[in-house]
C-alpha cells in the first residue's frame, strides 16, 4: 500500500463498499485519536482535509489556537475485518495533523518523527526500526473492568499451559489483514505475557504499525471477553513488558550502512557512534521511551531489563545489545529500555536523535561489558564509569530538562507539553497514598 495514492484509495473504498472510515491520530502521550466520517465524505477528506478541535487533545493546542484538521495518508488506509462483519465495511487511515495555515502542526508527534527522519536522510541515512511489543492478557470483571487475573499460568515459549493459543491467532489474522507482516507469535516469561513480532520498517511505518497493532490486540482481545494492556508493570514480583527496538541504517544504494565484516562485532565506525551517541543521551531519553512512573518499576534488576548505561553482543542485561547475524545486511543494534506504553513515534525519534548525535560529533562507545551487570556491585560500578539508568520517572524528566540534544528531537511545542503532562502524573503520583503505605504504617504508627 506504500504507493497508493488518494485516487487509488478512492476507487478501492469504492469498490469494497466502505461505509465509513475512522481518521486516527496520536496525541501527545500516544493515545490513539480519531473521528469517523461516511464513506462519501472520504474524497473531500482528501482535499480540504478534516476539522477538529485540537484544544481538547492532551498535549495538542490551547483554546485561543484550537482550530486543526486532519489530513489522511492514503497509504495507511485498510479494511478493518472485525467491523466489516454486518454489511457496514469500515476503513482505517492514519493522518497528519496540519494547522488552518496548512502547515504541518509541530505538536503532531507523527510530524515529530518525520522531522527526525529528514535529519537522518540529509546526513545520508534510512532508519529502519523492528520494535518487539510484549504485553498482557488478563481476565476481565462482570462490570467489564480488567482484573488483576492473568489469563493463563504459562511461561516462555510455553504450550501445553498456554491458553492463549487461539487468541494470539485472531490478532494475527487481523494484523495481517491489516497489512502487517507477522514474523512469530508466543508466550512470554510471565504468566498472561505474550510477544508478536512484526517485521521491520522504515521507521514512519514502523510506528504507524505499532500504533495500529496496540488498537487491534485490544479489540480482539476484547472479542475474546479478555483486556489487552501494554501497561510496564502490571503485577509486581514477575517479568514486566518491553518494547526492544531493532535498529538499522542503510544507505541510498541499500547498502547496510552498519555493517563492517572486518569489525569483531561486526560493526562500522558510524555504528559505534550511533552506539555512543545513545549511551550518551540514554538517562533524557528515557523519559520518552519508558514514559510512565509505573515504567521504572520494570527497569529493575533481576528480569532482563536494563538497568545500566552499557552495550554488548550477548549480554541480555546490557542497554544496547548487538544481536549475531549470518548476513551482514542484518546488523542491527537493539535497544532494550523502551517499554510498550510509550509514544512509537515520539520515541523514534528522540532514539535516532541521540544516535545521529553521537556520528555528527565523532563519539566512541565504552567497551562492551560482556558480564551480567546485575552482578555489579557499586564499587566496581564506579570504578568502570558505568553510570545507572534513572530510577523514576521524575529523575528521568529532571536529565530531559538537561538534555538540549533530545529536547530539540521533540521540538518546544511537545517538549512543553509532554514535560507538562508527565510531570502532573508524577505529582498525583507522589501526592496519592498506596494501599502499601497503609498496611505498613496505619497500624504501627
Amino acid at each position: 500500500m506504500a504507493g497508493m495514492t488518494a485516487q487509488d484509495v478512492l476507487k478501492l473504498a469504492r469498490e469494497q463498499q466502505v461505509k465509513f472510515i475512522h481518521l486516527q491520530f496520536t496525541d501527545v502521550v500516544g493515545v490513539v485519536k480519531g473521528i469517523t466520517i461516511p464513506g462519501d465524505q472520504l474524497e473531500r477528506a482528501f482535499s480540504k482535509g478534516v476539522w477538529f478541535d485540537g484544544s481538547s487533545i492532551q498535549g495538542f493546542a490551547r483554546i485561543a489556537e484550537s482550530d486543526m484538521y486532519l489530513v489522511p495518508d492514503p497509504s495507511t488506509f485498510r479494511i478493518i475485518p472485525w467491523e466489516s462483519e454486518e454489511g457496514a465495511v469500515t476503513a482505517r487511515i492514519i493522518c497528519d495533523v496540519h494547522t488552518p495555515t496548512g502547515d504541518p502542526f509541530p505538536g503532531d508527534p507523527r510530524r515529530v518523527l518525520k522531522r527526525a527522519i529528514e535529519k537522518a536522510e540529509g546526513m545520508g541515512f534510512d532508519y529502519n526500526t523492528g520494535p518487539e511489543l510484549e504485553f498482557f492478557l488478563f481476565y476481565l470483571n462482570g462490570d467489564g473492568s480488567p482484573a488483576l487475573m492473568p489469563h493463563d499460568r504459562g511461561g516462555y515459549f510455553d504450550y501445553s499451559t498456554d491458553q492463549a493459543i487461539t487468541v494470539r491467532k485472531g490478532m494475527v489474522a487481523a494484523l495481517q489483514a491489516l497489512g502487517i507482516v507477522v514474523e512469530a507469535s508466543h508466550h512470554e516469561a510471565a504468566p498472561g505475557q505474550h510477544e508478536i513480532d512484526f517485521q521491520y520498517a522504515d521507521a514512519l511505518t514502523a510506528a504507524d504499525n505499532s500504533i495500529t497493532f496496540k488498537y487491534v490486540l485490544k479489540a480482539v482481545a476484547k472479542r475474546h471477553n479478555l483486556h489487552a494492556t501494554f501497561m510496564p508493570k502490571p503485577i509486581a514480583g514477575i517479568s514486566g513488558s518491553g518494547m526492544h527496538v531493532h535498529q538499522s541504517f542503510y544507505d541510498a544504494a541499500g547498502k547496510n550502512v552498519f555493517a563492517d565484516t572486518k569489525d569483531e562485532f561486526g560493526l562500522s565506525t558510524i555504528a559505534r557512534q550511533y552506539i555512543a551517541g545513545q549511551l550518551y543521551h540514554a538517562r533524557a531519553i528515557c523519559a520518552v521511551l519508558a514514559p510512565l512512573v509505573n515504567s521504572y518499576k520494570r527497569l529493575v534488576p533481576g528480569y532482563e531489563a536494563p538497568v545500566y548505561v552499557s552495550w554488548a553482543r550477548i549480554n541480555r542485561s546490557a542497554l544496547i545489545r548487538v544481536p549475531k547475524v549470518t548476513d551482514a545486511q542484518a546488523t542491527r543494534l537493539e535497544l532494550r529500555c523502551p517499554d510498550p506504553s510509550c509514544n512509537p513515534y515520539l520515541a523514534f525519534a528522540v532514539m535516532l536523535y541521540a544516535g545521529l548525535d553521537g556520528i555528527e560529533k565523532g563519539m566512541t562507545p565504552p567497551d562492551a561489558l560482556e558480564w551480567n551487570l546485575y552482578d555489579l556491585d557499586e564499587t566496581r560500578r564506579q570504578a568502570r564509569n558505568v553510570e545507572m539508568l534513572p530510577g523514576s520517572l521524575k529523575e528521568a524528566l529532571d536529565y530531559l530538562a538537561e538534555d538540549e540534544v533530545i529536547q530539540d528531537a521533540l521540538g518546544p511545542h511537545v517538549y512543553e507539553r509532554f514535560v507538562r503532562a508527565k510531570t502532573q502524573e508524577w505529582d498525583e503520583y507522589r501526592l496519592t497514598v498506596s494501599s502499601w503505605e497503609i498496611e505498613r504504617y496505619l497500624a504501627t504508627y
